[in-house]
């Protein structure tokens, strides 16, 4: 299987409080990711996620230096949930298939069609924090993350080249935005088919490479 290192980003928020058993790292992620995701970085004020949190202020600054290193956390957390949906949604697919290279439009469609989606986060905060700077790594990361997930899942299928992976993240970002701005789902199911004819038209047949 092509390993997964990560991809899109684009789960809706958590709902409700952080529950009382949650450890208080992971409850102020969870408040974070909730409130950060639904109403902007930027408006979210410290106070208010540790008044939701439930815990005290020197509690968040044992754990995080400041407001940009709880963004930076929000953001790899996310980072890395998308990459273990996506192989969650691989693995059970035939070694090989187109299926696997487009399981993540599949899993962005059902997402895109989810009560209070606001396209991907990693985007929103790259417009909120377009300095160089600990956001901006994470969200670079994340970049290369998709690309290289795309890319391998592309070479298993026998569609190889970076251009290919390249071609695939573009049709997904777009999917993820006209989603959001245009509150039309169905944007996602016209890229998926795009790139479905990406990968058609890249696939390689085994024996004639070289």
């Amino acid at each position: 299987m092509a390993r997964v290192t990560d991809p899109p980003a684009t789960e809706p928020p958590a709902t409700g409080r952080a529950g009382p058993r949650t450890g208080a790292r992971q409850r102020l992620l969870e408040v974070a990711a909730r409130l950060f995701y639904a109403e902007g970085i930027h408006a979210v004020g410290i106070d208010r996620i540790i008044a939701e949190a439930g815990v005290a202020k020197a509690t968040l600054y044992a754990h995080f230096s400041g407001k940009e290193e709880l963004v930076a956390a929000y953001l790899s957390e996310r980072s890395d949930r998308w990459a273990s949906d996506v192989a969650a949604r691989v693995e059970p697919l035939p070694p090989g298939s187109p299926e696997r290279v487009l399981a993540p439009f599949d899993l962005l469609a059902e997402r895109v069609a989810t009560p209070g989606y606001r396209g991907c986060p990693f985007i929103n905060a790259a417009a909120e924090f377009p300095a160089p700077g600990l956001v901006a790594d994470r969200i670079t990361d994340h970049r290369e993350r998709v690309r290289g997930a795309f890319e391998a899942l592309a070479a298993e299928a026998g569609a190889a080249g970076r251009d290919v992976g390249t071609d695939l993240v573009v049709l997904y970002d777009g999917a993820m935005t006209a989603a959001h701005l245009d509150a039309d789902p169905s944007a996602v199911t016209g890229a998926r088919a795009l790139a479905a004819s990406v990968v058609s038209g890249a696939h390689v047949p085994a024996g004639t490479a070289g």
